[in-house]
């Protein structure tokens, strides 16, 4: 499936404006080696502790995209090179990270869809603490699992239902 996300936004402006389709705000880097990645949304809510994200990502992931909130640590790395290839191995469209990562040249070598707010050499501590599959919120959005999500080199959207107007 190929998208533009200002195009879906144009075809889907009625849900745009009544808040449907939610614009994140544009705070993510593209690290990944796939621009463009959608899908059904899980969600992680974490700190500084990335054992729940190697658990999601050991599973299949065809049609999904892992949205962790980590609290936007800028602390240390939630997802390294190990995990993107985990998460490429095991089909998952993408992952967004609300904090860092790392290895971040081996990640752009890796057809995984990987959008962090920076990164950092530091890998996180490992007490398996966190909370998976609830509504977790940060710019400006509240991600919901089972909602969608778009993301190109345009920036990052996610709607309640799939929107159609993809191109093929």
């Amino acid at each position: 499936m190929s998208f533009k996300t200002p195009d879906l936004l144009d075809r889907h402006e009625e849900k745009t404006q009544n808040g449907s389709v939610r614009v994140v705000a544009p705070m993510f880097q593209p690290y990944g080696g796939r621009v463009s990645f959608s899908g059904q949304i899980v969600t992680l809510k974490l700190f500084e502790d990335n054992s729940l994200v190697r658990e999601a990502l050991s599973g299949e992931g065809r049609g999904k995209v892992l949205v962790v909130d980590g609290g936007g640590s800028l602390r240390c790395a939630l997802v390294g090179d190990q995990l993107a290839l985990m998460a490429h191995r095991n089909s998952w469209e993408g992952i967004i990270v609300y904090g860092c990562i790392r290895d971040a040249h081996d990640i752009g070598q890796v057809d995984i869809g990987l959008r962090a707010l920076n990164t950092h050499p530091l890998k996180s501590v490992k007490k398996g603490v966190g909370q998976c599959d609830l509504a977790i919120s940060f710019g400006g959005v509240t991600f919901r699992p089972g909602e969608w999500i778009y993301v190109d080199g345009d920036g990052v959207i996610v709607s309640d239902q799939p929107l159609n107007g993809e191109t093929r």
